[in-house]
């Protein structure tokens, strides 16, 4: 296996658009699923981070968000585009920020 492999997060926001909990259920089966393919997972769960973004002349927007981290090798991009998508209506978001890095273990 290559040093070299990829990083790759997940933000899922914690609550829809009117603020109310998704399900446990959702997030449990995200990480099941992510487990499953990819052997193991990192959930940044307990203190949940905060995303913000301007909306235009309506202010500022923002998010209480969890973490989940893959570690993959090879990226494939055509999967987590598909996946995105499929977040995107679970959570019934217009978008769901997945990133990916390159990170060289040591």
């Amino acid at each position: 296996m290559s040093a070299d492999q990829h990083l790759v997060q997940l933000l899922l926001p914690l609550r829809d658009n009117e603020g109310s909990d998704f399900p446990r259920a959702e997030f449990e089966r995200v990480a099941k699923e992510l487990t499953e393919r990819f052997g193991g997972l990192t959930a940044y769960t307990r203190a949940p981070a905060e995303g913000r973004w301007r909306e235009g002349a309506q202010g500022t927007s923002r998010d209480e968000i969890v973490v989940y981290e893959v570690m993959t090798y090879p990226l494939d991009a055509g999967w987590w585009r598909d996946y995105r998508t499929e977040l995107e209506r679970r959570f019934a978001q217009d978008t769901i920020v997945i990133r990916a890095q390159t990170v060289t273990l040591l």
